[in-house]
This record gives C-alpha cells, structure tokens and sequence, in this order.
C-alpha cells in the first residue's frame, strides 16, 4: 500500500466524526469516563441487511459524535483528517458536516461553521493538503431546517464551503421536499451533493436528479439497475461519490467485489472513491482503492480529482502527479 500512498487523488466522500481516529476516540471516551458501545471499534459488518445495518451504523456514529465536546475537539479531528488523508496521498479533502448536529457545542449554527472552517484552514497549512466543507442537511428532518441550513451555508460561499449536501437515512424523508433548499444553495454558486442510490434504489437516484439538480452524488451505485437512470446520469454529467465498505457493511452489496465501480466508470461516469466513516467502517481511503489493477487506481485517482471542487490550479497539480504516478 505505501506505493498506492503515493498515487494523488482527492478524498469528496467523508464525514467530520466518521473520520474520527480509533485512537482519539478512545481518549475522549477516557477522558469523560464514557462507556463505548459494542462495536464501535470493532463493527465487523453492520448485520448484512441495509436497514437493520443503518439503525446500528447511526447508533455507533451518534454515539462517537457526542464525545466531541467543543472547539478543540472538533479541531483535532479536522487535523488528524487532513494528516492521515495526505498519508494516503490525498492532496484535496472535502468533509461533509450537518452544523445542526454540533450547533450546541460550537455557537450556534454559524458557530459551528466557523470553527471547522478555521480548522481546515490550520490544518491545510500545516499539511499542505487542501481542505473544503460541505454543509448538509438531514433528510429524516423538516425541509424548513434544510432551507435554514442553505441559508448558512450561503454565507460563507466562496470562504471554504464549496457544496450543499443532503444525508443520513435514505429511506426516509420526501426527496421533493427539500427543492427550496438545494435550490438557495445553487443560487449562491454552491455545488448540490446529496446522497442517493444506496439504501434505495434508482427511483431514489431518478429523484434527486429531477428536484435536487445535483453536481455529484454521494453513493448513487444502485444506478446501475436501471439503464434509463444509468444514462440519465452521464448524459447531466453527474459524478458518483461510490464508497464501496459502506455498500458492504450496510447490506448494499455482498462484497467489494459486487460494488460496480469499474461498471459506473465504463458507462462513463467519473467516480470518486471514498472512505465515507473510517471509523465505523475500519476501511480508510487507501482501502477503496487496494482492490484494483494499478491501472485502474490511476484512472480512479484521476476521475476524483476532476469530480472535486477544488481550484482548477489545484486540480491540475494532482492530475500531473497522477501521470507521474
């Protein structure tokens, strides 16, 4: 893996508290003399059925995200973000953060911005990694929250937000709904990034693309049971966010091997491997990518970088560095 390590490539599908060391984890827990529960450090899978899968997958994560008690705890884990994604050769890193979910300890939904976004901006300088934050509302919430949150994230477009996502169960919540919301952000230049298509199906992918007008999707692998949807997608241009340990571990598909990444990039989508929640899932970035051909790795690499929001200096940079590779 130290070879992969020095393949370029960016890092668009990872969540702030998912991206959480073992190890720190394990200090805040003692520290606060809080008991972990079962399975968070060693999920082995999360039951194989995608919704009995979700239900302890958010216990797990609810569960770790309370232990971040402030500001200096968030910018920990921001800076063990931005180091551990460039010793996986990850040169830009977006991180995708509900502010709602940390209002309460950061200052309000404001607050909790501006603290990330500082964060990634120290921890940018001190690795040399480029870092930007997508703001995302939870479906399983009122779309009025969501349009809350679209306003916040306008705010602060062009000072490291970069996109407007939409997450947690996919099985709930009425995908029209959240319209307004998605609609403000776009307005504001913000990229549309939602998840989609992996707890349902392609009806789910059809939806976010007729109400949602997406940039990129976060998983979107069920696209393929329905080649209307399938070429739906590559005719908008659509880039796949395809994350294949939680296909795995939720259910989704029975092996990394089921997960249709070399399918998705022969249609001609680019997609854009990512680790989703390390610490829940215990399969880090460079793990996404071990199970293919080094030709492959490189076209994947390439395909993620052309997919992020990073500067176009930025993206050219890595792109050379994956030639060389």
């Amino acid at each position: 893996m130290r070879d992969l390590a020095a393949l370029p490539k960016a890092h668009l599908h990872l969540h702030l508290t998912g991206g959480m060391r073992p190890s720190t984890l394990l200090e805040l827990a003692e520290e606060q003399g809080r008991r972990l529960p079962e399975g968070l450090l060693r999920p082995g899978g999360l039951e194989g059925v995608s919704r009995r899968g979700w239900i302890k997958f958010q216990r797990l994560y609810d569960a770790a995200r309370d232990l971040l008690r402030g500001p200096d705890d968030v910018t920990r884990v921001v800076r063990e973000i931005a180091e551990d994604n460039a010793a996986a050769g990850a040169g830009w890193v977006e991180v995708q953060v509900d502010p709602s979910s940390y209002a309460a300890k950061l200052g309000g939904l404001n607050g909790a911005v501006e603290v990330v976004l500082a964060a990634m901006q120290a921890a940018s300088a001190e690795t040399g990694v480029g870092m930007a934050l997508v703001v995302a509302a939870n479906r399983t919430r009122h779309p009025g929250d969501a349009e809350t949150l679209a306003r916040v994230a306008r705010r602060y477009a062009g000072q490291g937000v970069v996109g407007f996502g939409l997450s947690n169960d996919e099985t709930r919540g009425d995908t029209a709904a959240f319209a307004k919301a998605f609609r403000i952000a776009r307005d504001a230049g913000l990229a549309a990034v939602p998840h989609a298509g992996e707890l349902r199906g392609p009806g789910s992918v059809r939806l976010a693309l007729e109400h949602l007008g997406p940039t990129r999707l976060g998983h979107g692998v069920r696209a393929v049971e329905d080649p209307a949807v399938l070429d739906l997608l590559v005719e908008r241009g659509v880039v796949l966010e395809v994350c294949p340990a939680s296909n795995v571990a939720l259910g989704v598909r029975g092996s990394v091997d089921e997960v249709p990444v070399l399918q998705l990039r022969a249609a001609g989508l680019e997609v854009a491997l990512g680790a989703d929640d390390p610490l829940v899932f215990r399969s880090g970035l460079l793990d996404q990518y071990a199970p293919y051909t080094r030709e492959q790795q490189a076209d994947l690499a390439a395909s993620s970088i052309r997919g992020s929001l990073a500067p176009e200096e930025v993206k050219a940079r890595l792109l050379d560095g994956v030639a060389a590779w």
